[in-house]
């Protein structure tokens, strides 16, 4: 892909910032359960100040998908984000999984979200990632009817590239689970996800990698990090010290947003591949 100023490739930090919605959205006990709720609680008390000082001494602006509950709970952790002149993008209402719920229910989980955002953004964010990347049939309509720029929940290409969707079009930023941080790192019991965990160097070494092909083939590299697991203090130490040395590599590091933004401008020359969303009237066995 061609990238703004002569960039080699384009780079992108995002982290979920889903403190302990997961434990309310697993399940009516959640509320209970406090050890499960401090580990989730560390996230924007304790790493998202790590991250930020991070940003602000290497001059970096990032995107941080976050859900509308989060952003209520949370508001310092949400303010020193604005502050440090980062994009905050939506990310749900609890961290429900979509695939569970109704086309209104979706819609009403939506503009909770795209509310509570805006209140103390001053702006409805332009940028979703589903959570659990559970996109349903229905999202991609109701993201555009809202006025949302881009997705960051389907997988696939490498690059962004173009949803249609029915004649319109959504800007595809996409992750994938080797670019995710849980498979590493995450061991969470009361949620399902019981990982092996990994030490710093060896759970981050195959972000390193991705981000070492992305630059081979002049595409985008971007991670999806939880401050709760890569923010902790060892890992992130790991990763200061390869950012340091990354942001000399030629790659144009940006918000999802400014990547977006780069990527509808390409779709208007005609220059970005577009596909159409995935849907099917039915079953195909």
């Amino acid at each position: 892909m061609r990238w703004p100023d002569g960039a080699g490739f384009a780079a992108a930090i995002t982290f979920d910032m889903d403190a302990d919605s997961l434990i309310h959205a697993a399940g009516p006990e959640g509320w209970k359960n406090a050890y499960a709720i401090s580990m989730g609680q560390y996230g924007p008390t304790v790493a998202i100040p790590r991250i930020l000082e991070t940003y602000r001494r290497l001059g970096m602006r990032q995107t941080f998908f976050i859900p509308g509950w989060c952003v209520q709970t949370y508001p310092k952790a949400v303010e020193a984000i604005l502050e440090g002149g980062h994009e905050i993008g939506c990310h749900g209402w609890i961290h429900e999984n979509p695939a569970k719920r109704t086309v209104s229910e979706q819609a009403e989980d939506l503009d909770k979200s795209i509310e509570a955002i805006a209140k103390f953004a001053g702006y409805r964010p332009r940028g979703y990632r589903a959570p659990v990347y559970q996109v349903t049939n229905d999202l991609p309509g109701l993201l555009l009817d809202r006025g949302f720029v881009y997705d960051s929940s389907m997988m696939a290409d490498d690059d962004p590239y173009a949803l249609d969707v029915s004649g319109r079009q959504l800007i595809e930023i996409p992750p994938h689970w080797g670019i995710d941080d849980w498979p590493p790192f995450a061991h969470y019991e009361e949620i399902g996800y019981m990982m092996p965990v990994k030490g710093p160097s060896e759970g981050l070494a195959p972000f390193f990698e991705e981000f070492d092909a992305a630059k081979a083939d002049g595409g985008l590299w971007h991670a999806v990090w939880h401050p709760f697991l890569t923010g902790r203090r060892a890992r992130w130490r790991v990763v200061e010290t390869w950012l340091e040395a990354a942001l000399n590599e030629g790659a144009w590091f940006a918000t999802l947003g400014e990547i977006a933004d780069h990527a509808a401008m390409l779709a208007a020359q005609g220059d970005l591949r577009v596909l159409p969303f995935p849907t099917y009237e039915g079953s195909q066995r």
